[in-house]
Formats: C-alpha cells, structure tokens, sequence
C-alpha cells in the first residue's frame, strides 16, 4: 500500500466516502504524494508515450494545419501560440520547427504554454530553447489576441464523476474503504434525474472542469479569432466506465497504489461540442489517423524514409503506423477543431 492510499483510506474511513473526481484529484495532484508530483509519466522511462513522443510527423502536421488556419484568416499579427498540457515541450517544438518557413507565421507569433508546474515549466524551457515563450496556469489568463491552439491528450487526465442507472433514478458512484481496502460504493446523497433515462446499469461520466475549459477556450476563439485542434482518446457520445490507470506502460488497478499510476478517462466529444457551440464553430469527429493522412504525414513519412535505413527506418514505419492505422492510435484518437463562426474549417477536419 502507498501512503497516499493510506492517506485516501484514512480520510474516507474519518469523513465518508468520496467522488471519483476528488478520488482522481487526490491521486494525480496531492502535493506530496501525487502522480504528477512524485513521477515523470512521459516517454520510454515513463508510463505512457504520447504522440509527440513517437514521431516528429505528428507535430510537423499539426503545426503545418495550425499555419493554413493563420493564413486562412488573414495572417492576423500579433496572435498566440498556445498549447494545453505541453508536457516536455515536444510538440510546441514540432509545431515550431514545422512552421519557420512560414512567412510572417513566427513574427507574429507569441508563444503561450498553458501549465500550472514549476517543474514541468523548467523541462519545456530546456526543450524550447532559443524561442520566447511565456507561461500561464489557466486558458483564462491567455491574452486577448486571436488563439491558435493546440491540445493533445490534455482532457482525459481531468477528474470525472461517473453516475450510474438505477432503480432508483440516476445515482452518483463514490469510492469507499472497508476493512483497509478502497472499492466503490452508490452514493447515498438524492439521486440525479437530470440525464434523462437510460437502460438500468447504464453508466454515465461527466466532466465538468473540461466543459468550462473547452467554454473558455471557444469563447476566445469566437471573440478575437483563431482556431483551437483538440487531440484525445474518445468518442463522440461514451457511456461506460472507461476509467483507467496505466504503470510502466501496463493497465493496472485504478483503486490500487494510489499516485503510483496515472488515471485517465475517455473524452466525451459531444460533451466538449455542446461547450462550444454557444460561442464557436464546431467541426465534425475526426479520426486522429484520419486527418494526418488528409494533412499529408504519408507524404512526409516517404520523404523522411529515404533518408534512414536499419533499425531508424524500421522504427519509422513503426511509429507511422502506430500515428495513423486504426487498429492502434488511428482510430482510437479523435480530432475536432474550434473556429469561429463562419470561418474556414482548418484543413483535415470534417465539416
């Protein structure tokens, strides 16, 4: 047992069970003991790879379709340059790379990384060398300028509440310890009727702290410009509990060795379309494969190609194909892109 589990069970057995959002919370973020506290989680030496992480494409074409979008709307200057959850810094740095021979793309851009921990902020300096860059800990704090954005696997590690059908209405499940041992519980509290009706058992996750984000982000969007490409694991409308806890790149036991393992959960991707559309232009589902073939990554992959042989050049087909087939991150990610109202849907999303 790790001792933020004997934290969390003590705490539970002392004041009553909890939600799986502040269960989430606690595991990720306890300042002493949490994962993002105590691990590296990105990377071979870490618990998971993201696609930064694999391949440089990834990034080249992501940027290459943020700076279309620039151009598209007139090149506006000065914008910013954002991304939410950059992790080490590997795909701003893409994304940076890709563009220099933009003209003009690099003058007017004003570099933003939206990150909350020192630490973290220390390694994407190190990997942004040479660049100016600025730091804020909130999409609020982003400056009133048009926004190109990018966030690639940020929404599926933020806390969820998972609700579940019952006899009874819908009724929120929390996490409970006996004898020692976390499991879970229904909570006792009135159950919820406002999700509408579903066949019993049926389990529903919510994200609430996602929806205010994508809210923010689309009304920056809408107000002043720009275009925001969200990047995660889901789907368009999820039931199910697709919570999950991954260690040295093995699913494990979300209840178990608390902080020794990083939680995530699946993104509703109508969730975050029904946030923004009160303020922005919402494109249709996107397979993440799927736009990197419509952006031109196999294009790309040839040319880079002929240039490797042995081990680099298999390596290289590997991580394309891990990018793009759907039987691995292909079909599993999804893409939507914010624009705003009436503007030029960004190249490779569907309308």
């Amino acid at each position: 047992m790790t001792q933020l589990t004997d934290i969390i069970v003590k705490q539970i057995e002392r004041s009553g069970p909890i939600t799986v959002a502040e269960y989430m919370a606690q595991c990720l973020l306890h300042p002493e003991h949490g994962y993002y506290t105590t691990h590296q989680p990105l990377g071979a030496k870490g618990d998971f790879i993201t696609a930064p992480e694999i391949s440089q494409m990834f990034g080249e074409m992501i940027g290459l379709c943020l700076a279309q979008t620039w151009m598209d709307q007139g090149m506006p200057n000065p914008f910013t340059l954002a991304e939410i959850g950059p992790g080490r810094g590997t795909l701003m740095s893409d994304i940076l790379c890709a563009t220099k021979s933009v003209s003009g793309f690099h003058d007017a851009a004003h570099v933003v990384l939206v990150e909350a921990s020192p630490r973290l902020q220390q390694e994407q300096a190190d990997t942004l060398t040479g660049y100016n860059v600025d730091w804020v800990a909130d999409v609020t704090q982003l400056p009133a300028h048009p926004l190109f954005l990018v966030a690639n696997e940020f929404f599926d590690c933020l806390p969820i509440q998972q609700f579940i059908r019952t006899d009874n209405g819908w009724q929120e499940q929390m996490v409970a310890a006996e004898n020692g041992k976390l499991g879970v519980m229904l909570g006792a509290q009135k159950p919820i009727e406002i999700y509408g009706d579903a066949p019993l058992r049926t389990i529903l996750e919510i994200c609430p702290s996602a929806n205010a984000i994508v809210a923010d982000i689309a009304q920056m969007v809408g107000s002043y410009g720009g275009a925001a490409l969200i990047i995660d694991y889901g789907d368009w409308d999820l039931t199910g509990d697709t919570l999950q806890a991954v260690c040295n790149h093995q699913k494990v036991d979300a209840l178990e060795n608390c902080g020794a393992s990083d939680l995530t959960a699946h993104v509703n991707f109508k969730a975050i379309a029904t946030a923004a559309a009160p303020f922005a232009q919402v494109s249709g589902l996107t397979d993440q494969g799927v736009l990197l073939e419509r952006l031109g990554i196999t294009q790309r992959a040839q040319s880079l190609a002929a240039q490797l042989q042995g081990d680099a050049l298999e390596n290289h087909i590997t991580a394309h194909r891990r990018l793009t087939h759907p039987e691995e991150m292909g079909h599993l990610f999804k893409t939507i892109a914010l624009t705003p109202k009436g503007a030029i849907h960004p190249a490779g999303f569907d309308i």
